[in-house]
């Protein structure tokens, strides 16, 4: 299992920037992508960006040119880089591992874009 602890949410006004971190632990060595996660009040959960372990990316077409994913493999850590946020961007971001058919979860990080 893995363990994943977001940090960096917050307040932002729009037009701003934040950046999340992931710090990942336990059996890391079987990770073989990890990605970032949204979820809106009354909306379903949707992938925000994904990295695999090779670097290849993943974005959603709504964050393109706007968000970027990347890894500091030496600290098991994922970063969500968000630029120019809009408060559509507001929602609840999930850090998520997949190591084979096993997907596990953080907690969960508030971002809140005000107009």
């Amino acid at each position: 299992q893995v363990q994943l602890v977001e940090s960096g949410g917050g307040l932002v006004q729009a037009g701003g920037s934040l950046r999340l971190s992931c710090a990942a632990s336990g059996n890391i060595f079987r990770i073989a992508a990890m990605g970032w996660y949204r979820q809106a009040p009354g909306k379903q959960r949707e992938l925000v960006a994904a990295i695999t372990t090779g670097g290849s990316t993943d974005y959603a077409e709504s964050v393109k040119g706007r968000f970027t994913i990347s890894r500091d493999s030496a600290k098991n850590t994922v970063y969500l880089q968000m630029n120019s946020l809009k408060p559509e961007d507001t929602a609840v971001y999930y850090c998520n591992a997949r190591s084979g058919l096993t997907r596990d979860w953080g907690q969960g990080t508030q971002v809140t874009v005000s107009s």
